[in-house]
């Protein structure tokens, strides 16, 4: 039986870089725009970690001409020219390069497709421990990112997974769960909990993240939630509240944990709010942050009279669809609408419904045997409907002429 022949590893050669030329057969045709910059800082930061892929370039009668195609390492290479754009490395520097004969039976845009393709990326948990080792030694969100070619937004979701059991982190390694359902239990750093809430899902075929959000957040509130809006986070904040963020939602949303100092918070303010409705003058003010559906049914509501529009909010008005419409002539055939443009359009629907929804007055004797109902709306505001008369506060009708009866 004929033995095997050992495969041998070519040796790295020092090639000038002004002697390289970027490759037609380099597979990488799209630019890869901004990390190449961040590649050029890594270069000068590390050193080339590894060498281009070159071919001697051969003249009209096959000669070697001395300069080298570079068919894989293009990034690599742009990155260079770079640095020497920047006057950061010479023009001549000698580049560690593997070189393959020209002629070699594997084609240069296969070696260029095997070292795109073949490159495994890092797995996240091996990205989050690196990560953690800098962040470790002092290092600043903004340095990681750089030195892992990644946002300081995904540097922050990598550094989270600390909060993250080391069992699960080992089952996520071993790859027991996805990435999406080892996020969702950051929210909490109760470690006993996160693995209580895994065994409850651990057996299905593809975990629910939010449901094991939900588990592990169930005895909080939403920041979303309407009384959050009502009081403000930051009262909340201020107050002594905690807040749980979660750094994988696009909103990078969270919850409240202390349920009951939001409680408290949301108390006083409405009351203060129900009492300010109260020096309006009503009969009685029916004040729940949550009303029952149609609370005035079986009351007169009475119609009362719409503020008049003064002068200057009937100019305002005319100047901003003035303003709407000639935006919306500007962009009308535009493939593409700033976000600007959009965000000033909304501004001025707002500003005008603002002006057109007129408040309602009432006559002092009908404040005086009518109420409101006062609660919190789904946005988080104040919601106050005014003018409700109930059976019992009608006026008692007069008797008309001629109704009285004789001795």
């Amino acid at each position: 039986m004929a033995s095997k022949q050992k495969i041998t590893l070519d040796q790295p050669q020092a090639i000038p870089l002004d002697r390289l030329r970027l490759s037609d057969a380099n597979v990488r045709r799209i630019k890869p725009g901004q990390s190449v910059a961040e590649l050029a800082d890594s270069i000068a930061r590390r050193g080339l970690l590894h060498n281009l892929n070159v071919r001697p370039i051969l003249d009209s009668e096959g000669n070697p001409t001395g300069d080298f195609e570079v068919p894989a390492g293009g990034r690599r290479y742009r990155a260079l020219q770079l640095l020497v754009k920047q006057k950061r490395l010479a023009n001549n520097a000698p580049i560690p390069c593997r070189v393959r004969a020209a002629n070699d039976d594997i084609l240069a845009e296969e070696d260029s497709l095997a070292e795109n393709s073949e490159r495994v990326s890092l797995h996240p948990l091996d990205q989050f421990r690196g990560m953690q080792a800098l962040a470790a030694k002092g290092n600043a969100v903004e340095d990681i990112a750089a030195h892992f070619f990644v946002t300081p937004a995904v540097v922050r979701q990598r550094l989270k997974l600390a909060s993250v059991s080391p069992k699960l982190l080992d089952i996520f390694g071993d790859d027991g769960m996805s990435l999406e359902t080892l996020m969702a239990f950051t929210v909490t750093d109760d470690e006993e909990r996160q693995i209580q809430v895994w065994e409850m899902v651990e057996h299905d075929f593809q975990p629910s993240a939010s449901f094991i959000r939900q588990r592990l957040t169930e005895n909080s509130v939403r920041v979303s939630d309407k009384r959050v809006r009502f009081v403000g986070l930051d009262a909340y904040v201020e107050a002594g509240g905690s807040v749980v963020r979660d750094l994988f939602e696009v909103d990078h949303g969270g919850w409240l944990t202390d349920v009951g100092l939001l409680d408290r918070l949301v108390a006083e303010k409405f009351e203060v709010e129900a009492a300010r409705i109260g020096e309006e003058g009503w009969k009685w003010i029916d004040a729940a942050i949550e009303h029952v559906f149609n609370p005035g049914r079986g009351m007169r509501v009475l119609a009362g009279d719409e503020v008049p529009m003064s002068a200057e909010e009937e100019k305002l008005g005319a100047d901003l669809e003035a303003e709407g419409e000639a935006l919306s002539n500007e962009w009308s055939d535009a493939d593409e609408v700033p976000d600007e443009v959009h965000t000033r359009l909304g501004e001025i629907d707002a500003e005008i419904s603002r002006i057109n929804d007129r408040p309602i007055v009432f006559d002092a004797a009908e404040i005086a045997i009518a109420g409101a109902f006062v609660s919190i709306g789904i946005d988080g505001r104040l919601s106050v409907e005014r003018g409700y008369v109930k059976p019992e506060d009608e006026p008692e009708a007069e008797p008309e002429e001629g109704d009285q009866g004789t001795d």
